[in-house]
């Protein structure tokens, strides 16, 4: 048996595991459906698997500019505790537990597929390092409390098949409204603080205007590139971080913040203050070869897709990493990143003040690549529904939630929750300490227990598909009704109430929200009302790719 080991172990850490591959092949086999000829399917698998290597160099850019501003930022405050890592826990855990993550993540994949074909819910998870840290969580969580191996494959497989599918149900409603149709799903284990912050945004911004409506002085026009403005942001922010640590920590500390990672300490006050400002604007490098990286993607993958679509799973979409949302709202990337942050901050300091001594939680510092990700995807949920109010209000809910939950998570982890770091997204938080509370009870009743907390969550997610993303429910309709100085007089008989008026007028006419707050209805001489994009894509983003055949 140990050649099926070995096989399953190759797939998972070198293939599936991999999303540039699992791309690629799924680039490939959707071209060979549609019967293309050899050289395009070459081509295209390659180009998509290009693009998403321009994620992982984007990725790994932003790591490293990231890595010195979190040394100064826990220097400075004297902050200590657990860094929300995902990469860090998933290569403790592979130690001890490869072999069976490597067999749950296959069988999660397969009945994920087989849910797609067979339910409501046509979703393919395509975000391969996501499916493998989920994956090593739920063995992780089994295995702490107790179960057999095969019970550990075989429980968590189906929990996991059947995340894949749910997860980017519930985000969609959310995730339409940014692109304008049904092409892309996200599939992202982030996906709790994405909803939140849509949900925040129809709260409080109604009449918010959007991130990427920020009118700019003539002498700041330059900052309308998000590339620009992201990479002065962060400059900004180092360099004043900079100086509070050197201020609180003396030069000799200091300096050695640029050595993490194995690069060179500063060799003075003027070479360290430099250094702070490269990384600043070699973050803003980083965010553009992301966003290259995802219009690459989306421009081979989603045609390819139909041919899985068509042949292997009737009406499936594709569900995609987070930064596949970020061309579509640069600012709010950045203006839900520093949110996120803060909330982080502010829940570090609940933490350490009620809910440590009250709970025995642990302190879950702030991540900074955790909060640029996740932080800037909710930036960019929140502002599709409630504007710059959402953008920042949405991302900050959602760094009160990948603190907070982190902290519960430790709990249902054992000898884990001793290392110094854990997983950092929001899913991970909540469904891993449900299953991990469930687990606790042990034996059948444990499995029974787990079994019953992954029926909710499909029943929940198939609830969600039929009434509400089928339905055509749209999270952000409020702000594309035109305010009631701007409504047509005769819009509706007199004496009809304004619900009535603003349910025809929703109905028949489809206004959106004007891209500069311009008037939303035609004049008398034009022959309908004018029509508007709901989120006004900035320059360069890609265009929604067409829906999948039926």
């Amino acid at each position: 048996m140990d050649w099926l080991v070995t096989i399953a172990t190759f797939l998972v850490n070198e293939v599936l595991s991999v999303p540039a591959f699992l791309i690629g092949l799924i680039t490939a086999a959707g071209l060979l459906a549609l019967r293309k000829p050899a050289g395009q399917v070459a081509g295209g698998a390659i180009k998509a698997t290009l693009g998403f290597l321009l994620i992982n160099a984007g990725a790994g850019l932003v790591v490293s500019s990231l890595a010195p501003l979190g040394e100064m930022i826990q220097g400075a405050t004297g902050a200590h505790g657990v860094i929300p890592t995902n990469e860090a826990i998933v290569g403790i855990a592979q130690e001890r537990f490869g072999a069976r993550v490597a067999w749950l993540m296959i069988v999660g994949f397969g009945l994920g597929l087989l849910l797609a074909r067979f339910t409501p819910l046509r979703y393919v998870f395509l975000t391969g390092h996501h499916m493998l840290f989920m994956a090593t969580l739920l063995t992780m969580v089994l295995a702490t409390a107790g179960l057999k191996a095969w019970a550990v494959v075989v429980v968590g497989g189906v929990l996991l098949g059947i995340l894949l599918v749910s997860v980017p149900a519930f985000a969609h409603p959310w995730t339409k409204r940014i692109t304008g149709n049904s092409s892309v799903a996200l599939g992202h284990f982030g996906t709790a603080g994405y909803v939140t912050a849509g949900a925040v945004g129809q709260l409080v911004g109604r009449r918010s205007r959007s991130t990427e409506d920020m009118k700019l002085p003539e002498g700041l026009r330059f900052l309308r590139d998000s590339m620009v403005a992201t990479a002065l942001s962060m400059l900004l922010i180092y360099v004043t971080m900079a100086v509070v640590y050197v201020v609180e920590a003396g030069r000799h500390t200091a300096f050695q913040a640029f050595a993490t990672g194995g690069g060179a300490p500063a060799e003075d006050l003027g070479d360290y203050l430099m250094r702070a400002v490269m990384q600043g604007l070699q973050f803003g490098i980083s965010v553009a070869v992301i966003l290259f990286g995802v219009r690459t993607i989306l421009g081979e993958l989603v045609p390819a897709f139909q041919g899985i679509a068509q042949k292997v799973v009737p009406g499936a979409v594709p569900a995609l990493d987070a930064p596949i949302v970020f061309p579509y709202a640069p600012n709010a990337v950045l203006v839900g990143f520093l949110a996120s942050f803060t909330g982080g901050l502010c829940t570090l300091a609940l933490l350490a003040w009620l809910l440590g001594p009250a709970f025995g939680l642990a302190l879950v510092l702030p991540g900074l690549v955790p909060h640029f990700f996740t932080g800037g995807a909710a930036g960019v949920f929140g502002n599709a529904t409630g504007g710059r109010r959402g953008a920042v209000l949405g991302a900050f809910c959602n760094g009160v939630l990948i603190t907070l939950l982190p902290a519960v998570l430790l709990k249902v982890l054992g000898a884990f929750g001793d290392e110094n770091t854990t997983f950092g997204d929001a899913d991970f938080g909540w469904f891993g300490s449900l299953v991990g509370f469930a687990a606790k009870a042990g034996g059948a009743g444990g499995i029974a227990l787990m079994l019953v907390v992954g029926g909710a969550v499909l029943a929940g997610a198939v609830v969600v598909q039929k009434r509400v993303v089928d339905a055509g429910w749209d999270p952000g309709a409020h702000r594309d009704a035109p305010p009631p100085e701007a409504a047509v007089p005769d819009a509706a008989p007199s004496g009809a109430s304004g619900g009535a008026a603003l349910g025809a007028v929703e109905s028949g006419a489809g206004i959106g929200v004007p891209a500069q707050g311009s008037g939303t209805t035609a004049g008398p001489g034009e022959a309908g009302p004018r029509r508007y994009s709901r989120v006004p894509p900035p320059v360069g983003a890609p265009a929604p790719p067409p829906p999948p055949e039926e």
